[in-house]
């Protein structure tokens, strides 16, 4: 390539990025994305791109969770469709969304649309020209750690899709490595113990979540929270690591057991 076509081609790129990055849509999206709640989880608007990472592969439950708890938020009368994005091979391994925990977090479970992808060209393909489409409200995609073809220039290519059409999209990322990525907002995610069920103080409650925003602004000072939802939306609640629970007034108290009742031999006459 001659030096100076080389040049003239730099020379419109750049162009063609600063007429990228004026565009009113971009815009408008930074200054919502920053306009967050004066206390406790905020309510974010759609349009965002999201990384939700979590240490390992048996915690995707509680990530896919906290972003259909998202979702549930960004539904309106022309906006009710979630896709759920997934390699056929992970499908096969990892198993789908179960139908009556969807409904626990307030979804239909036929507002759904399950794609399984045969590689992670195809689901990125799926992802952004769904992200196009009106009547999405948002996207989740199980892209596992850190694929080769999801490098900062996909991503990148993802955000400013997110930000002109106002759906949002959740990539579920596992693992301790945290790649190159333009997401608006990075959330590290783990299990927490769960609320307290009424009348039974040993059953799992409510579903909880210890969060962290690694990257991104919220447009509040608190960058982690403990996370409880409600049925209809996430309660933010105090730290009480280290402390124990304690036990529901009048329930049964565990008392030492007699060592003739793990014996058989003493109760064979």
């Amino acid at each position: 390539m001659q030096p100076q076509n080389r040049q003239q081609r730099l020379a419109a790129l750049r162009d063609t990025i600063a007429n990228i990055e004026r565009k009113p849509a971009l815009a408008e999206m930074r200054a919502r994305a920053f306009d967050g709640a004066a206390d406790g989880f905020p309510c974010l608007p759609g349009g965002l791109l999201q990384d939700v990472c979590t240490d390992a592969v048996r915690n995707g439950g509680a990530s896919l969770g906290f972003a259909l708890g998202q979702v549930r938020t960004l539904f309106t009368p022309k906006r009710l469709a979630v896709l759920y994005l997934q390699l056929a091979a992970d499908a096969q391994f990892f198993g789908l969304p179960y139908g009556p925990g969807l409904s626990s977090f307030g979804l239909d479970p036929a507002q759904l649309v399950i794609v399984r992808a045969s590689d992670m060209q195809d689901l990125l393909w799926v992802a952004e020209e769904a992200l196009a489409c009106r009547a999405v409200a948002g996207i989740v995609a199980d892209i596992g750690g850190a694929p080769e073809r999801l490098d900062f220039t996909a991503s990148r290519r993802l955000s400013l899709r997110t930000a002109e059409s106002g759906t949002s999209l959740f990539l579920l990322r596992y693992g301790a490595d945290r790649p190159a990525s333009a997401a608006h907002l990075r959330w590290h995610l783990a299990p927490h113990r769960s609320g307290r069920k009424p009348f039974d103080d040993r059953a799992p409650g409510p579903a909880r979540w210890g969060l962290t925003l690694e990257r991104g602004n919220t447009g509040q000072n608190t960058r982690e929270w403990i996370l409880e939802w409600t049925g209809n939306a996430f309660k933010s609640l105090p730290d009480r690591t280290g402390k124990t629970r304690q036990p529901h007034p009048g329930a049964p108290v565990s008392l030492p057991l007699s060592a003739l009742l793990g014996d058989p031999i003493s109760q064979t006459g």
